[in-house]
């Protein structure tokens, strides 16, 4: 009797997946990060905002155009069944990344009386690269989630190819669809 695994992507396959998820959570970002310190730097230079006022407005702004980016370009094959939670966990997580990236700038200009508008960039630059990583690991953990994978069955004693049949996708696919049925039910 022949059994076949069903068959998971190498290590390799899995790090080359990843740096493309990378490369392209960097261009979003980096266009969020365009538009962050433009607005940063008219706020405090412009506007004569306070720098800790003028990194939340700029921050705020980002993190709108980036939502933008990672739904529709990046994560647009992600599960997008409960648009309220994904709206309300990415502003959360971004909401604690603005957190961390302030309060790098607050600890610099407040604590360490680097208060330049130079000094302020820089600083503003070393709290970004914090939040960055942890926005990245929470965005593609917990709020743009991806869709399970099918389950591929072990074909039993003829040695075949172990994939699911199209009955069985069938029911994995209402059983996905009854569970956020019931999850949207909660949520009202």
């Amino acid at each position: 009797m022949a059994t076949t695994e069903a068959s998971s992507p190498s290590l390799s396959q899995k790090l080359r997946g990843l740096s493309g998820e990378v490369v392209k959570f960097g261009l979003v970002g980096l266009s969020g990060v365009v538009v962050n310190f433009a607005v940063f730097w008219v706020c405090l230079n412009g506007l004569g905002l306070a720098s800790l006022r003028s990194n939340i407005a700029a921050t705020l702004i980002a993190i709108a155009t980036n939502y933008l980016g990672y739904r529709y370009w990046l994560y647009r094959d992600r599960d997008a069944a409960s648009r309220k939670r994904e709206i309300t966990l990415f502003l959360v997580y971004s909401g604690i990344g603005m957190l961390i990236e302030t309060g790098v700038l607050g600890f610099s200009v407040y604590v360490l009386g680097l208060d330049s508008h130079y000094e302020q960039l820089g600083a503003k630059v070393a709290g970004l690269a914090v939040a960055t990583v942890f926005r990245f690991f929470s965005y593609r953990t917990w709020v743009f989630k991806a869709l399970p994978e099918p389950v591929a069955q072990e074909a039993s004693g003829t040695g075949g190819t172990g994939g699911a049949s199209g009955q069985e996708l069938a029911a994995q696919a209402e059983l996905m669809l009854a569970a956020e049925q019931i999850r949207y039910a909660k949520a009202e």
